[in-house]
């Protein structure tokens, strides 16, 4: 018989479920569109941000007058320890090893230039060259390769020309010494390159293009790491290592020392993906070394995230807020409706309980219906949004169905809670008697 009840209603009453039906949909769908990309957000966001650069630089720990501006350490460039390049593989079995999308080493080496002497334009013929690489495999301990360098890490820089290839004796004038020179520097001409205070060390290199960057990089000559290896006597070191990683806002437990931590939450700390979580694990695979995050890069990244995490609950607050208003109103109104019944109802034995059942089991079914049906739209919506934002549209997550169709209940208990109290006060006297 209760069920009997319940199908004859939906039959007596289309318009109003349809109603409540289509608020539920449309609630739903915008908190599938929500949480969906609120899901991706973070890791879309943080890779379209890795177009900044890298955002963690690695020193060594012994070195020494360490000067930071602006949030980069910058070291002196002939002098003090070096890191080893053999050991750059081991950064791809760290816990966090899949965010690391690509880290570049650094060997600065104070140079000059005979070539710059013979065309006599430059005051000096003293010169900074950097050494890098630009698409280099590094071997992982795993037996695998991983292919990394500037190309990863500093994909805003701009190139006229062409990039060195690793394993040539190649070069990339800075845009600002190219201007000052450009007939020593033109794309195509060879110049000459060795370490100051030697005489028997020049290294013919070919140019390439040269690249805009912004930085000190424009007044440099950059060359492939093997080749500022060679000029500086540093076989298979460097000074400085950039590493781009995909990292999470920080919070309250991500800012705090992992020694002072209980055993739970350093195992939170450690698995998840905070800068200061990944730059520990960096430490323990290159024993001796210094990794700081580049603030002005990695703050930027948080406050983002952050804003756009928060605007996106939001939303699907005030969209599951909406959906159990218009619940409410459309219920209000149904209850109102069926005085007679529920007079009826009562009159011959009913309870509240029982009346209150009868229009909990209509709701609930309208959220069945109403949440399937939102899922669909939203998972739709969601692709589009994706699509016209980062360019791929979300990805359908059947994990949050189940969420969503117990959201569906929720809001629509939640809607339908107030015409609910109301209907279980109603005296059957007055209604039965017309009043």
């Amino acid at each position: 018989m209760f069920f009997r009840l319940v199908r004859e209603s939906f039959v007596r009453n289309p318009r109003r479920k349809a109603l409540t039906a289509a608020a539920l949909v449309l609630g739903m769908a915008v908190a599938t569109a929500t949480l969906s990309i609120a899901l991706e957000v973070g890791d879309r966001m943080a890779r379209e941000f890795r177009s900044l650069g890298a955002n963690l630089i690695v020193t060594p720990l012994s070195d020494t007058l360490p000067l930071e501006i602006g949030g980069v350490d910058y070291r002196p460039v002939d002098e003090g320890a070096y890191l080893q390049e053999a050991d750059l593989g081991k950064l791809k079995t760290i816990f966090w090893r899949h965010n690391i999308l690509g880290f570049t080493p650094f060997l600065d080496v104070p140079a000059n230039s005979p070539s710059l002497a013979r065309a006599g334009s430059l005051a000096s013929t003293n010169v900074t060259v950097i050494g890098a690489w630009y698409e280099h495999s590094v071997p992982v301990p795993d037996g695998t390769t991983f292919v990394t360098g500037l190309k990863s890490t500093h994909p805003s820089w701009q190139i006229h020309g062409g990039w060195f290839q690793d394993d040539a004796e190649e070069a990339v004038v800075g845009a600002s010494l190219a201007a000052k020179n450009p007939d020593a520097f033109a794309v195509g001409k060879t110049v000459s390159i060795g370490k100051n205070g030697a005489s028997n060390n020049f290294v013919p290199l070919l140019i390439t293009g040269t690249v805009s960057t912004g930085g000190d990089e424009d007044n440099a000559i950059l060359v492939p790491l093997s080749v500022a290896q060679k000029i500086s006597n540093h076989p298979g070191e460097f000074r400085q290592l950039f590493i781009s990683a995909i990292t999470k806002p920080a919070d309250a437990l991500a800012d705090r020392d992992p020694k002072s931590l209980t055993p739970a939450e350093y195992d939170r700390w450690f698995c998840s993906p905070y800068i200061s979580s990944i730059s520990y694990q960096i430490e323990q695979v290159l024993p001796g070394t210094d990794v700081r995050a580049i603030r002005r890069v990695a703050d930027s990244e948080g406050k983002i995230l952050s804003h756009v995490s928060a605007l996106l609950w939001i939303v699907t607050l005030a969209a599951l807020i909406a959906a159990a208003l218009a619940i409410a109103a459309t219920s209000a109104a149904a209850v109102l409706e069926r005085r007679a019944e529920i007079g009826v109802m009562k009159a011959i034995g009913a309870t509240n309980t029982s009346v209150t059942s009868l229009f909990l089991a209509e709701h609930l079914t309208l959220a069945l219906i109403g949440g399937a049906l939102g899922f669909a739209v939203g998972a739709g919506l969601a692709g589009v949004l994706g699509e016209s934002v980062f360019g791929t549209p979300a990805s359908p997550r059947l994990v949050l169905l189940p969420i969503i169709l117990a959201i569906a209940a929720l809001v629509a208990l939640i809607g339908g809670l107030i015409p609910l109290r109301r209907a279980a006060r109603f005296d059957p006297a007055p209604i039965l008697r017309g009043q």
